[in-house]
C-alpha cells in the first residue's frame, strides 16, 4: 500500500499523520525537526509520497530529506489548490489556513464551507459555492488568553484549559476559565451565526487541539473533526503528486 507522510509544523506542536492510501494509520507528536528526527519517519514508514505545511521557521535540511526519499510537496501559495484565492496577497495565506480550506472543499465541494482552526490562533478560513476561499478572520487561540492574563496582570495565576466550565465561576480558577472557554465558545458562535445571516446555509467545521474544550459548549451545529488539517494536506498531495 502507497504510504504518505502529511506533516504539520505548528506554532506550538509539529506533528505528523502517517496515511496509507487515503486512510491515517497513524498520528505522531514529533519533539524537533531535527535532520535525525524525520529520517527516523522515513526509515520506519518508507512513505512514497510527503507534504509539509509549515508555519514556522523549520529545518530547511528536512525538505532535502523528504525530496531524496520520496515525491515531495511543501506547501505554499504557489502550490495547485483545489480552490482560487482572490485576495490581495495570496502570498501570506497561512499554509494551515489553505490546508484547512482543502479538506473543506474536498469533502463539500460547491458548498459554503466555514472552517475553524483551533491551534495557537483561532482561524477563521471561509470557501463560498463558487470554490473561492476569500479569507476570514484570526483571534488568539485558548493558551494564548490564558497566558495573556496570567502575564499582563499581577496576581492572576496561569491555569490550565478544561470542558468542565461553570457559567459561574466561583473561585479564580473557574472564573478565569469562564470568560477564556466559554467567551472563545461565545465567540465562535458569534461569527458562525454571522455567516449564516450574510450567506445563509453553509458547513460550519470545527477542528484543533482545543477541540475537546469547545464543541461541547457550542450552540451551532458543527462538523467537529482533529484531522482535518491532515486530511486536507492529503488531498492536495495528490493534487500535486497524482
Amino acid at each position: 500500500m502507497s504510504t504518505t507522510l502529511c506533516l504539520d509544523f505548528g506554532n506550538t506542536r509539529k506533528k505528523v499523520a502517517v496515511f496509507q492510501e487515503a486512510e491515517i494509520k497513524k498520528g505522531i507528536v514529533l519533539e524537533d525537526d531535527a535532520a535525525e528526527t524525520i529520517q527516523s519517519l522515513i526509515n520506519t514508514y518508507q512513505p512514497r509520497k510527503s507534504i509539509l505545511s509549515s508555519v514556522i521557521d523549520h529545518n530547511s535540511a528536512i525538505e532535502e530529506l523528504l525530496s531524496a526519499s520520496s515525491k515531495f510537496h511543501k506547501l505554499s501559495y504557489l502550490t495547485k489548490l483545489p480552490f482560487t484565492t482572490p485576495v490581495g496577497k495570496p502570498q501570506t495565506i497561512g499554509a494551515d489556513r489553505l490546508a484547512l480550506a482543502a479538506a473543506a472543499v474536498h469533502f463539500y465541494p460547491k458548498k459554503n464551507n466555514l472552517v475553524i482552526g483551533m491551534g495557537s490562533c483561532v482561524t477563521y478560513n471561509f470557501i463560498n459555492k463558487y470554490q473561492e476561499f476569500l479569507g476570514g478572520a484570526i483571534s488568539p487561540g485558548m493558551e494564548m488568553r490564558l497566558k495573556a492574563m496570567n502575564q499582563f496582570t499581577a496576581k492572576l495565576p496561569l491555569v490550565k484549559a478544561d470542558s468542565n466550565v461553570p457559567l459561574i465561576g466561583y473561585d479564580t480558577t473557574t472564573n478565569l476559565l469562564s470568560g477564556a472557554v466559554l467567551g472563545m465558545a461565545k465567540e465562535i458562535d458569534g461569527f458562525i451565526d454571522a455567516y449564516k445571516e450574510k450567506f445563509g446555509n453553509f458547513n460550519a467545521f470545527l477542528t484543533g487541539g482545543d477541540l475537546v474544550h469547545l464543541a461541547s459548549h457550542l450552540k451551532n451545529k458543527i462538523f467537529a473533526d482533529p484531522d482535518l488539517i491532515f486530511k486536507g494536506l492529503y488531498a492536495i498531495s495528490e493534487l500535486n503528486n497524482p
